[in-house]
């Protein structure tokens, strides 16, 4: 009887334990970040941001980070784009726009005026994408191609799937709108319904979102890098894919500076809950500076990517894990590695670091499992899982740093980038705050693998964006929306993340410890109405659905709640807005022969620069090739013609890249003093400048002419030959 007591309490110890284990180790699976995020791509026009936990309005920065909590406002005459991955979502003039939950399932986002484009290229069975607007909750059930509009009044949606398929809930009632369908919702509290065939219109904004489709569907690095690395279909224009023995196919940045290395041009923002983010100012500088490793090949940097997706049925494949930067960071007496607690820095220090090379292990400052150090190292990079388990033992667990380690690009000449603690902790340009780094002090410098821990300031959280010259009206910013799913509590203010980061030693919060500050929900979601369960209705096909809420009378009948059907949004109340992502005839309010005296420039400004950000200005009504009318066979030759001629370039590229390393190489030999490399680094920076600006007309031409050649009339075709009757046979 003892022994079976003993027995007895054993077990019950043991399951005491698990029961305390297992929470805690779910809990560290919970804390651990989204493995993915939006990227503002694109800006044109007043596009404005407002970064979650503030109530501060700065202007747009591409290449910014974007998740839960984040807002946008386009204002009259803008564009921008969003890419999440396996999904693109573009923003029309007048919008206002906002997540509220991004994680790796689920995209719920906020429309409470304007227009979205979604392109949605695939979506697995446990994912959810869904789009709440004043008056109903649009859940996405399938790839394909959507356009959501919600008028100024807020009291009217349409709804045009192209392609694809969705789901309506409002009103306690449920729509499902099929292919070529067009859904038009007016009412709040009750809903209005019809839904009909779409009669395959289009307005300037649909063109312009069909071209950057096609940027996507032809992109040649889609070849070399998975396409669920955001960014990756900006790399065509800005640089070339070439073989190395060591690292197979890698990416080679077209710069016009001499010297480049990675992250040197561009600020760190404080993005939670991952901490210091790296946002950089080239219009392709994305997918390098989240994914993948650096490495220099022939005395050129070059971009080692994710593995693309594997096309053997059967293959594990694990989506790419974003990270903030993967970097690693400088220590010794002059750099800022031992900072103090609650994130002061100490005095005289500069704040180092440099690129991972290839099969280096990226190690987080952020609170995060075993796993997910596994996944964000796997999914970028060769590496030996036992190796990143030793990091994470290491490093994480026991607190302490890696030794014996050499990183390849810890004694590359340029490699090493620094700045001053202020510069870092407030989003300044890290370029134009450099600090000159000893080359021999930094080849030897003690490497640590985690992020200085410092509390950022509110403007690292703002980014270098400045104060913003438009905002949303107060009245769309209360403005109520409908949800089928609860989304999660907005993030707490900056500044009670701030007293808490302090208070956690400059390091960022885990999630967890998020959720600990936030207000109480019942403060926060009088902005959000949970649609009530809702009652499927039979569609009739391809006309109007029957709604049994309709009201009988409208609310206000002296109102007129019409919305325009086909591909054009519905504008109510316009009050002399300018809506010039349309045609004029398309216009609310405006009369078909009425002149656009908007000041928009009246030519194409596409010139390319790698160093400015993804910006052009079109003009109003100048349309890319017919979304609707596109001729696939010239479209594909258009594409061959540009990657035929982007490959020459690359070629002449890199015949220059490799004699302005053997003169470095020559200069190198004959010791000569500094200025002479000096002199040797004017010529070669007037070289790549000269040839930036050859390839950038090459480039312009080439499209000018594909452009004519659109407009051109097919040739006619040839009518086919009548059938001769059958020849008689002889007698």
């Amino acid at each position: 009887m003892r022994k079976y007591t003993l027995h007895l309490v054993s077990l019950l110890s043991l399951a005491l334990a698990m029961a305390c284990l297992i929470p805690q180790r779910a809990a560290a699976d919970d804390d651990d970040p989204p493995g993915r995020v939006a990227r503002l791509g694109f800006v044109r026009g007043n596009v404005s941001f407002e970064p979650a936990g503030t109530e501060d309005w700065v202007s747009a920065v591409v290449n910014r980070p974007l998740t839960t909590g984040d807002k946008l406002w386009n204002d009259n005459d803008s564009f921008s784009e969003l890419h999440l991955g396996s999904a693109s979502i573009r923003l029309g003039s007048n919008t206002g726009f906002s997540f509220l939950n991004l994680t790796d399932n689920m995209t719920q986002v906020q429309l409470t005026e304007g227009t979205l484009n979604i392109r949605v290229r695939r979506l697995a069975d446990d994912e959810t994408f869904e789009v709440d607007t004043p008056n109903l909750a649009f859940t996405l059930l399938r790839p394909g191609n959507y356009k959501v509009n919600v008028n100024e009044a807020g009291d009217a949606t349409v709804v045009v799937v192209r392609d694809g398929q969705g789901e309506v809930t409002g009103g306690g009632s449920a729509y499902t709108i099929h292919p070529e369908e067009v859904g038009t919702f007016n009412g709040t509290e009750q809903i209005d319904a019809d839904i009909e065939s779409w009669d395959n219109s289009s307005d300037d904004f649909d063109e312009w979102c069909s071209e950057r489709d096609r940027r996507i569907d032809h992109s040649v690095s889609a070849r070399y890098v998975s396409n669920d690395v955001i960014g990756y279909e900006d790399l065509d224009e800005y640089g070339g894919w070439r073989p190395t023995p060591e690292y197979g196919t890698i990416w080679f940045p077209h710069v016009a500076v001499v010297g480049w290395a990675p992250y040197h041009y561009g600020h760190w923002a404080y993005i939670a809950p991952w901490g210091y983010t790296w946002v950089d100012d080239t219009p392709w500088g994305f997918a390098p500076f989240h994914y993948g490793r650096w490495v220099v090949v022939g005395g050129v940097w070059g971009w080692v990517p994710a593995p693309p997706r594997p096309v053997v049925v059967g293959v594990v494949y694990v989506r790419p894990v974003y990270a903030p930067a993967l970097v690693a960071w400088v220590g010794g007496p002059h750099f800022a590695v031992g900072v103090g607690v609650g994130g002061g820095f100490a005095a005289g220090v500069s704040v180092g670091w440099f690129p991972l090379g290839p099969r280096e292990v990226y190690v987080p400052s952020y609170h995060v499992s075993r796993n997910y150090v596994n996944n964000v190292n796997v999914t970028n990079t060769t590496v030996n899982t036992t190796v990143v388990n030793n990091y994470y033992n290491t490093t994480v667990i026991n607190k302490t740093t890696v030794n014996n380690v050499t990183y390849v690009n810890q004694r590359v000449p340029g490699a090493v980038s620094a700045t001053t603690p202020q510069a870092f902790t407030s989003a300044q340009s890290v370029a134009k705050n450099s600090v000159t780094v000893n080359a021999r002090e930094v080849a030897t410098a003690q490497v640590v693998a985690t992020t200085p821990a410092v509390a950022p300031s509110k403007q690292a959280v703002l980014g270098s964006g400045a104060t913003a010259v438009v905002r949303p009206p107060a009245t769309l910013q209360a403005r109520a929306v409908i949800a089928k799913t609860t989304p999660p509590p907005p993030p707490p203010s900056f500044a009670k993340q701030q007293q808490a980061i302090q208070a956690n030693g400059g390091k960022p919060l885990a999630i967890s410890q998020m959720h600990q500050i936030q207000p109480e929900p019942v403060q926060t979601r009088a902005a959000i109405k949970i649609a009530p369960p809702a009652k499927p209705l039979a569609t009739q096909a391809k006309g109007v659905q029957p709604n049994p809420n309709r009201p009988v009378t409208p609310n206000n009948p002296n109102t007129t709640n019409t919305v325009n059907k086909g591909g054009n949004p519905p504008v109510t109340n316009t009050n002399g807005k300018s809506f010039n992502d349309r045609p004029p005839a398309s216009r609310p309010n405006t009369p078909a022969n009425a002149t656009n005296t908007t000041n928009t420039p009246s030519t194409l400004n596409n010139t390319k620069n790698t160093n400015t950000p993804n910006t052009f200005n079109p003009p109003n009504n100048s349309k890319p090739a017919n979304a609707t009318n596109v001729d696939p066979k010239l479209d594909q030759k258009h594409q061959q013609q540009l990657q035929d001629m982007r490959a020459q370039q690359d070629l002449e590229r890199q015949k220059v890249e490799q004699q302005q390393q053997k003169d470095r190489a020559a200069l190198a030999k004959k010791a000569a003093d500094d200025a002479a490399h000096q002199k040797l680094n004017q010529q070669h920076q007037q070289q790549l400048e000269q040839l930036e600006q050859k390839h950038n007309a090459e480039e312009a031409k080439l499209k000018q002419q594909q452009q004519v050649e659109r407009k051109s009339p097919p040739p006619p075709s040839k009518p086919a030959k009548e059938d001769k009757p059958p020849k008689k046979d002889k007698p």
